[in-house]
């Protein structure tokens, strides 16, 4: 069974896109489509701008959604998922390939939803560290034991935990994993505590927009990162999407869940195509990966 799966923020790379737009009808579609939409040259941005302006989370978030859609329409009709999953952001390409969104509506959250952590991130510092070489629940532990906002935000595979929370509490838990015996434990270079309580306002603002927009019955399950677990109900999908942005992504669960499903073959679907490949590979090497 193929399952396809779609990358989040970290997978953008300069000139994405490019080639793809020349060599395809479809994928150009997609791209001019995603302009009119968002009332600017995304598409601009993501041939011709720098890697610095490919960072901005108002810019990234819309051009990895894009890319992944591009992807796909390159496909046509030879486009047949058993299941589909999103890590993120790219849970809203998954929504959008399993049938569940419309293209323009998700494409309208995710800007909004970039624009409200934007936000969230501006009226309060926090940041994020990866921990490698521990077991989850003993991170668990030693974050929920410190007296400050610090919890795992994103269970990527075996051995690969990311944290999020306040600035003090995060730099607290990193000494404290490392005297744990953490083979790194490292902050990261990103704009604020994604996944975290110190989202909830962004939260707040995107659960009125999630709300608002209609979702359909997916062609397939789609594993969403919250629970880790297949769905295709449109109500428990819109639950699960406005949950996502202060809860932790559960890739490893997921990816776990699926091949016990049946998959076993996965492709990535946009961005540079390297980073869910590579933890699929640390959960389980025995499934066929590829990159589309």
């Amino acid at each position: 069974m193929k399952s396809y799966v779609f990358p989040g923020q970290g997978a953008q790379f300069e000139g994405m896109g490019t080639a793809l737009y020349h060599s395809d009808l479809a994928a150009k579609k997609v791209f001019k489509l995603a302009d009119e939409i968002l009332g600017y040259s995304l598409s601009e941005i993501m041939f011709e701008g720098t890697a610095e302006d490919l960072l901005e989370t108002k810019i990234t978030q819309p051009a990895l959604f894009v890319h992944s859609m591009a992807k796909i329409a390159t496909l046509g009709n030879e486009f047949k998922p058993a299941s589909v999953a999103g890590h993120s952001l790219g849970e809203f390409s998954a929504l959008v390939a399993c049938g569940a969104l419309e293209f323009e509506s998700a494409l309208e959250l995710v800007y909004e939803r970039a624009m409200a952590m934007q936000n969230a991130c501006d009226m309060e510092d926090g940041t994020m560290a990866a921990i490698l070489g521990l077991e989850d629940q003993l991170v668990i532990d030693i974050c929920a034991a410190i007296d400050d906002i610090v919890v795992p935000a994103n269970f990527n595979c075996p051995g690969q935990l990311v944290i999020s929370g306040s600035v003090t509490g995060i730099n607290t838990a990193v000494e404290l994993l490392k005297e744990a015996g953490a083979k790194r434990a490292l902050v990261l270079k990103v704009g604020g505590a994604f996944h975290s309580p110190l989202m909830e306002p962004a939260r707040e603002r995107l659960e009125e927009a999630i709300l608002d927009t209609d979702f359909s019955k997916p062609i397939c399950p789609i594993y969403q990162n919250i629970d880790a677990l297949a769905n295709t109900d449109p109500k428990k999908i819109q639950e699960n999407l406005i949950a996502q942005l202060t809860g932790p992504v559960r890739w490893t669960q997921t990816i776990q869940n699926m091949i016990k499903a049946g998959t076993n073959n996965f492709i990535e679907s946009g961005g540079n195509g390297k980073v869910l490949t590579g933890l699929i590979r640390k959960i389980n090497s025995d499934v066929i990966i590829e990159t589309l």
